[in-house]
């Protein structure tokens, strides 16, 4: 494939990927600005960035052929970074190398997340047992890419299942799932990211939102915000 952008991308993309990570993902936006300094924030952004990239290609793409190559352009991204060789110039492909390089996370880890998006072409919906391996490999991995970035000594687990926490709430209005099973399910995980360190919490803080977003309430700047910042004074999701 050419180092052009990849099939369908959105051309107002902008330059400026934190910027349009808090208009697209303003809750995991909003949990980076807890983290500890601008290298770190930069870092988080990037990955988040690169998770909503995939995200979108299956909603974005015309077809499931379509959203198959836009996933394939990104895993030759990571195929690029994992060489040492120039990163195609798309402003996330190249925040993302950064952060890659910086913090040596585990490319493995997000090929997974290439591999997760597959799962999204298929028109059958998703089971709740579908759907729970779902959150854990989306959300869930990048929150523990994003706890490794923070404190390498954090527990993956309990990052994971916070992360997981997080998508799952999303879920339970969006894929059809009782909403008393999958809330089961997203209070178990919440209960595991407790053991999330105190110094990797911002990579799970997001997942305070959960709840709310299992009930349908929509972003609020402030209600979100104050609602973040009690969970990081209190270390609790």
């Amino acid at each position: 494939m050419s180092n052009e952008p990849p099939p369908e991308s959105d051309p107002s993309l902008p330059d400026d990927i934190e910027a349009g990570l808090s208009r697209t993902d303003p809750d995991r936006w909003l949990s980076s600005r807890f983290a500890p300094g601008p290298t770190v924030r930069r870092a988080l952004v990037a990955l988040y960035a690169f998770d909503n990239e995939l995200g979108r290609a299956p909603r974005a793409a015309s077809n499931p052929l379509v959203a198959e190559m836009r996933l394939a352009w990104w895993r030759e991204v990571l195929e690029e970074i994992a060489s040492g060789r120039a990163v195609r110039r798309h402003p996330v492909a190249l925040a993302l190398a950064d952060a890659v390089r910086a913090y040596g996370l585990d490319l493995m880890l997000l090929e997974g997340l290439v591999d997760a998006r597959l799962r999204e072409l298929e028109p059958r919906p998703m089971t709740l047992a579908e759907a729970l391996v779902w959150a854990e490999a989306t959300g869930g991995i990048c929150a523990r890419l994003a706890a490794s970035i923070l404190d390498r000594s954090c527990d993956p687990t309990a990052a994971t299942a916070g992360g997981a926490a997080w998508s799952i709430g999303r879920l339970i209005l969006t894929a059809g799932l009782s909403p008393e099973a999958a809330r089961e399910a997203l209070e178990s995980r919440l209960l595991a990211a407790r053991g999330v360190t105190a110094a990797a919490f911002p990579a799970v803080a997001h997942a305070a939102l959960a709840r709310a977003r299992a009930k349908g309430r929509p972003p609020s700047p402030l209600g979100d915000r104050l609602r973040l910042m009690g969970a990081v004074l209190t270390g609790r999701v």
